[in-house]
């Protein structure tokens, strides 16, 4: 390393260029003032060091531990009508190729698709057309006919397939062909929609969705979330809603004190169910589906969506879906798009960052790049500042009104590098992405999937290029050669090589989910799989 971290951060605060971009949260203050742990007289605790840890976000004041309470309030949407539809990724040039996915939905009782939103109600017609959607993906045409006949739905397909569409549209559908008021008191209120994402970023994403489609009607929607001020938001909840998009942490949150009553919900959705499900998060969904004023299964919809739905996430979910739900699966599940050219260079850890350079100055515009660690997330975004691209990083450590700041500076293209760890590799949809880096492989290829998805969205073309550290990432070698067969892409020698010839190099299906397990234990009728 030819400098040393700490050099690159002190300089990053002189340097005018990147002056609006610096890493402000609480695991780059930790590293700026470890010399002296003392901000003012608020003691940092300096924590592992380890980018590895988690910073605790905690001070000490007046010799008494408290914990950080977040003052940020999120700014109101535009009411705009250019603002509010110019976000999102139009149609791109293989738009037209999704007609030839191959579909697979299983259960009794398959609605007939749907092949255009001509069926939608007027204003959510307008709105469509707001958003230049021109016809269903395949997921949509499923998905809307399943949502409208009120059966519950596990539902897995490819990122960028236009999932977060195919559960709303028909949601605000049926809410305003069977209208209830808003139900609300002076000390809580009962939502008739829960959307359930795994990260902040995701949650306001849909909740921009909902805004969107529902503009002019008579649906109220709100998102709640951490990292934002607790009285902000419950002065919001108290006003009531229709949809309420959120993140287990704060749901529970509003749920324990009161704020929030499960009672008049409806339909229930859970985003990104594979993420929500693992073992760090499976006991948050568990406390909001068992609360006491939480209907049961036969008494509400339930819908869960992924791109990766593996054996043992449908083995968990089905306890929270009725014993009938309808099972789809559009195009193979776990693999990355066509649309996106991957291209895997052998570097160990010591030559990442001159490749990187190399790669940026040809072109840095609209560059998504994944590392596995926080600090160096902070620290490679600084870095490449130090080295004239424009860049900003987002992660878990930082404040949400940085991480908030940050995606907003990448999307208008203020900065041309978002610098990101896991928080950003689900269900994000970021106009003019065109080239996602792995600058670190993450450890699971479901994740890889994820995170290159981020490009390469509903047709559009997109570049994905992964760093492969051999003493790091070698337990990878045999799935990304089947993940890079399934989707047409040219397979490095060294890498063959490395796979000694792997004998089946393409993605077994069954492993991420593309099957529906009530199939394979001959649960029902193989004859009603169509």
């Amino acid at each position: 390393m030819s400098e040393s971290s700490q050099n690159i951060f002190s300089k990053h605060c002189q340097n005018d260029e990147c002056s609006n971009n610096r890493v402000r949260g609480r695991g780059y203050l930790t590293k700026m003032i470890q010399q002296t742990h003392h901000f003012g007289n608020i003691q940092l605790l300096p924590s592992n060091i380890d980018s590895s840890k988690k910073i605790m976000d905690q001070c000490i004041y007046n010799n008494e531990v408290k914990p950080i309470r977040s003052t940020y309030i999120p700014p109101e949407p535009d009411e705009n009508d250019e603002s509010i539809y110019e976000t999102g990724i139009n149609y791109g040039i293989n738009f037209d190729k999704f007609n030839d996915i191959e579909v697979k939905v299983s259960g009794k009782n398959v609605p007939k698709i749907v092949e255009s939103f001509e069926t939608c109600n007027a204003i959510l017609m307008e709105n469509i057309k707001k958003c230049k959607f021109m016809k269903p993906t395949p997921i949509q045409k499923y998905t809307i006919p399943i949502i409208l006949s009120g059966k519950d739905l596990m539902a897995a397909a490819q990122t960028g397939s236009g999932k977060t569409v195919a559960f709303v549209l028909p949601i605000l559908q049926k809410l305003l062909m069977e209208p209830h008021p808003i139900v609300k008191d002076i000390d809580h209120c009962e939502p008739q929609v829960i959307i359930m994402a795994p990260t902040r970023e995701l949650a306001v994403q849909i909740k921009s969705v909902v805004l969107k489609l529902s503009r002019g009607t008579m649906i109220s929607s709100l998102v709640c979330y951490g990292g934002t001020l607790v009285s902000h938001q419950k002065n919001q909840i108290l006003k009531g809603c229709h949809i309420l998009v959120a993140t287990p942490g704060r749901l529970n949150e509003f749920v324990q004190h009161g704020l929030i009553s499960f009672a008049s919900v409806r339909i229930f959705v859970l985003d990104e169910v594979d993420r929500m499900l693992e073992i760090e998060s499976k006991s948050d969904v568990d406390k909001i589906l068992d609360h006491s004023s939480m209907p049961s299964v036969m008494n509400r919809q339930t819908i869960m969506v992924s791109a990766t739905l593996p054996d043992s996430i449908q083995e968990l979910a089905k306890f929270y879906l009725n014993r009938n739900y309808l099972f789809l699966a559009v195009g193979i599940v776990s693999s990355a798009s066509k649309d996106i050219k991957q291209n895997f260079y052998l570097v160990n850890k010591f030559k990442k960052r001159k490749h990187l350079i190399n790669i940026l100055q040809q072109n840095s515009e609209g560059t998504i790049i994944f590392v596995n660690t926080k600090w160096m997330a902070d620290f490679l975004a600084t870095y490449l500042c130090e080295k004239n691209i424009p860049s900003t990083s987002i992660h878990g450590d930082r404040l949400q009104s940085y991480r908030e700041e940050a995606l907003s500076e990448f999307s208008n293209r203020k900065k041309n590098v978002l610098v990101a760890t896991t928080v950003a590799s689900r269900g994000l949809d970021i106009k003019y992405v065109n080239h996602v880096i792995n600058y670190d492989m993450p450890q699971e290829i479901e994740e890889y999937i994820h995170r290159i998805g981020r490009t390469g969205r509903l047709g559009n073309t997109g570049i994905a290029t992964s760093f492969f550290d051999i003493e790091h990432d070698y337990h990878l070698v045999e799935p990304i050669i089947k993940t890079l067969s399934s989707a047409s892409q040219e397979i490095p020698y060294w890498l063959l090589k490395l796979g000694q010839e792997a004998k089946d190099k393409s993605v077994d299906d069954d492993q991420y989910g593309g099957t529906d397990i009530r199939i394979k234990s001959n649960k029902f009728d193989e004859n009603e799989e169509w």
